[in-house]
């Protein structure tokens, strides 16, 4: 960590900054995703591996992105992802067919497996006993990427299903712009030792080597394992809540209409923006406060077993019929993954060596992307054979991660 306090704050508003409006983009599409594909004639367990190709991405380059910012910097690695996002984006809006689609999903999701390095910024930025707080940084902007993205996708898609994406494209060419006037370098090792490269990028991004470098540091195989599971039991709801929705709410036989197309990724605008709207309080006010009085292990016991009870739910409230019990649920997700995703970052960052976070951060990123290939590539067909298995499957693998966090505490 260097430079002055006020250097470093200015630091991590930029980085709130620069994911805010990388998440902005993202959720724009994630209510209309479902049903701009179906449009194209994608069955339900094909929308999910939509957003599985997506996410595949983010696994393969999760850590090379880290590594790459632990070796040249981490302000170059930004500027190159965003524009990759960019033009993702861009490609989606202009899709006429599937496959198409699913090269654009995939550009983008290149570009978004910069997570690692926005977080490797905070590690940068912030001492140990602030690194929780710093990480609920980005966890805000992702909470409230989750409500104006929604909100703006809302407003646009009366324009058509592929205006939200147009809409993406030009946020990720003003995120480039400010990134690149804005955003200073970071990285202690570069700043040191301009041609110095650490030690942990002659390993491969993802492979048994890499798991088993990393795990020489104690807890660190926990927090791993955790990444990958938390992350493959919430895709698994995330990627059929709108077609979840759609079956309970939206009357059937008419979906292939523009109009119940646009209704059904209204319903599912409203409850991410109950999710963003609580995950920014969560991680935005209250985890600096939660980390410092109980600690990021204890948060990761309470944290997986709250979004697991709401997956619980979410079937019962689809029989019900009570949309509005969908929003009351989802104050209970949020708060989970809120708990979770911060605590989970800043315990990895404080258990490596400074010259390895970025690398380490991304390959937890890594894992998190391939529980996100993992569980969209079966949600689409537990879908198919019930409606709530997937939410039910998704509560019984939270439960598990909470498990591992009671190990993780003794």
């Amino acid at each position: 960590m260097s430079g002055s306090p006020q250097t470093r704050s200015s630091i991590l508003g930029i980085v709130f900054f620069t994911v805010f409006l990388d998440l902005i983009g993202f959720g724009i599409l994630i209510p209309i995703q479902p049903f701009y594909a179906q449009k194209l004639g994608a069955s339900p367990s094909v929308i999910t591996l939509l957003g599985a190709s997506f996410s595949a991405m983010q696994f393969l380059f999760g850590s090379f992105w880290g590594r790459l910012s632990d070796r040249i910097g981490r302000r170059p690695v930004m500027l190159i992802s965003i524009a990759l996002t960019a033009f993702g984006y861009l490609l989606f809006g202009l899709s006429s067919s599937l496959t198409v689609l699913f090269i654009a999903r995939m550009l983008s999701g290149l570009g978004s497996a910069n997570i690692g390095t926005a977080q490797a910024i905070i590690a940068d930025s912030t001492d140990a006993e602030n690194r929780a707080k710093g990480m609920g940084l980005i966890g805000a902007a992702f909470g409230l990427g989750f409500i104006f993205g929604p909100v703006l996708g809302g407003l646009v898609v009366k324009f058509g299903l592929e205006a939200p994406a147009f809409v993406a494209a030009g946020l990720s060419a003003i995120n480039w712009v400010i990134a690149l006037i804005r955003l200073p370098e970071t990285n202690p090792v570069k700043e040191a030792k301009a041609l110095h490269v650490p030690k942990v990028t002659s390993r491969p991004q993802l492979s048994w080597a890499a798991l088993k470098h990393a795990a020489r540091h104690p807890q660190v195989g926990y927090i791993l394992a955790m990444y990958l599971i938390f992350s493959a039991s919430f895709s698994m709801m995330e990627n059929v809540l709108g077609l979840f929705i759609q079956h309970y709410w939206v009357p059937h036989g008419s979906i292939s209409t523009d109009f119940e197309s646009k209704h059904a990724a209204s319903l599912t605008a409203y409850m991410l923006i109950v999710v963003g709207v609580t995950a920014t309080i969560v991680q935005g006010y209250l985890i600096g406060k939660l980390a410092k009085r109980f600690g990021e292990k204890k948060l990761l016991v309470v944290g997986p077993a709250l979004v697991a009870l709401a997956f619980f739910l979410i079937p019962e409230i689809g029989w019900s019929g009570v949309y509005g019990g969908m929003l009351l649920v989802a104050i209970i997700m949020a708060s989970g993954t809120g708990i979770t995703h911060p605590s989970l970052s800043s315990l990895l960052s404080r258990s490596v060596d400074a010259d390895e976070q970025g690398g380490t951060l991304g390959l937890g990123q890594s894992l998190a992307a391939l529980g996100r290939v993992l569980g969209p590539s079966v949600s689409g067909l537990l879908f198919q054979v019930y409606p709530g298995l997937p939410f039910w499957t998704g509560s019984i693998l939270l439960l598990i991660t909470s498990l591992l966090a009671v190990a993780l505490l003794r």
